[in-house]
């Protein structure tokens, strides 16, 4: 079979099985499971492929379709929910505290359905699926799967993700080339002073008001530290401090998140941060400590990819939007750290709903056909990977893929 063929047959195989695919992600939605225990969620997912799976990163399942040797293009879906009580109102909603308010269902009913298309065609390169756990939560699922090994097992020279995202309209696709979502670490912060009655503060030492100086100039301190022209965003999301309104406390703490969209960037505002911290409590005779947890690099898009996906995304009917740049993450970037990949960001636009939510929201819901156009786009990935691997293979080779006379 020559490639455009391969895109008509594939991309029609894929539309069919996703309509069927409907009623799996129903299923999936009403029974999520939360990080780290995704066990059965896989084993149901398993069972409804066209190939067998094996285990990997605990709960986590991969497999493999077409050639058994050379070079294959492997496709993500994650598996985990979020702790998040539903209130979409849905027939098919979870009532077990967890909710795929992240769409995960859907990536997972639109991966068995590109598995069954590309099960009934002949692939040039194996498609290589793969159910990931825990990208809600750490340890990564991402991580553990890339130390394990597997994708290098599997020849793998390309991987792909598709994530709906509702700030992209219905019918659009974004990619972008490129830093795509932000590195993201969790910082610990602790002030450790000298507990004491509220009366007689000059015989204590107060860590409430270094902590709350800290905070407030922690944005400052960003904003000397690197280029104005690259993204790098601080949040506070926990202050905890004293218990009774009279005492001042011996310590109090704080943490948040630091998200930098430069890879140079990151150790440079690690190392800032860490002398603020010391340095402001150690002007009032405290002790101040920095805990950083290094959570995802830089998502990057490989750029040969992009064009190449690009393209078969418009053949496959799709608008590409502009690149989708967010100071998110996700931990499919310790793929693309590894191996040329791409996450391409799916329209599930939400202005039709009164309160327009937005992923995590208990109310957020993507629309039925939501299954189908990131089904698309992932068969758009497989068939643009492919050319992608072929021009990689031989630079003068033109394959033909979208369509036209083919070309060798």
């Amino acid at each position: 079979m020559n490639r455009p063929e391969l895109a008509q047959e594939l991309l029609a195989r894929t539309a069919e099985h996703a309509a069927s695919a409907v009623h799996l992600r129903e299923a999936l939605h009403r029974s999520p499971e939360l990080s780290g225990f995704e066990g059965p969620a896989a084993a149901w997912i398993a069972e409804r492929m066209p190939m067998p799976m094996r285990t990997v990163a605990d709960t986590g399942r991969i497999g493999r379709i077409g050639p058994v040797a050379g070079a294959a293009v492997a496709v993500r879906a994650e598996l985990d929910a979020l702790p998040v009580e539903e209130a979409t109102g849905a027939p098919f909603r979870s009532t077990n505290g967890a909710m795929h308010a992240c769409g995960h269902d859907v990536h997972q009913a639109a991966l068995i359905a590109l598995a069954r298309a590309a099960a009934e065609c002949e692939l040039p390169y194996a498609l290589v699926p793969f159910l990931q756990p825990r990208e809600e939560a750490y340890p990564s699922g991402a991580l553990d799967i890339v130390r394990a090994g597997v994708l290098r097992e599997e020849g793998v020279a390309a991987v792909l993700a598709a994530h709906v995202h509702p700030g992209i309209p219905r019918g659009s696709v974004a990619t972008g080339k490129g830093p795509t979502n932000a590195a993201a670490d969790e910082l610990r912060v602790t002030v450790r002073g000298r507990g004491g009655h509220g009366a007689y503060p000059h015989e204590a030492a107060n860590p409430i008001g270094v902590l709350a100086q800290i905070v407030v100039g922690l944005p400052e301190v960003l904003q000397r530290s690197v280029s104005p022209m690259h993204p790098a965003v601080l949040t506070v999301g926990r202050f905890q401090a004293g218990e009774i309104a009279n005492v001042i406390p011996e310590e109090g703490s704080f943490s948040g998140t630091l998200r930098t969209m430069d890879r140079a960037d990151r150790p440079i505002v690690h190392e800032a941060v860490r002398r603020y911290v010391e340095g402001q409590a150690s002007a009032f005779g405290l002790e101040g400590t920095l805990e950083i947890v290094t959570g995802e690099p830089v998502l990057e898009n490989d750029p040969g990819l992009v064009d190449a996906v690009d393209a078969q995304l418009s053949a496959a009917g799709f608008t590409v939007s502009e690149p989708m740049r967010s100071c998110g993450a996700d931990d499919f970037s310790f793929y693309s750290e590894e191996l040329p990949g791409l996450m391409a960001f799916v329209g599930v636009e939400t202005e039709d709903h009164p309160a327009r939510p937005s992923l995590h929201h208990p109310e957020f819901l993507p629309d039925p056909d939501a299954v189908r156009r990131v089904a698309l786009t992932l068969a758009a990935g497989y068939l643009g990977a492919c050319a992608e691997l072929d021009r990689r293979a031989d630079p003068e080779r033109q394959t033909g893929l979208v369509g036209g006379e083919h070309r060798e």
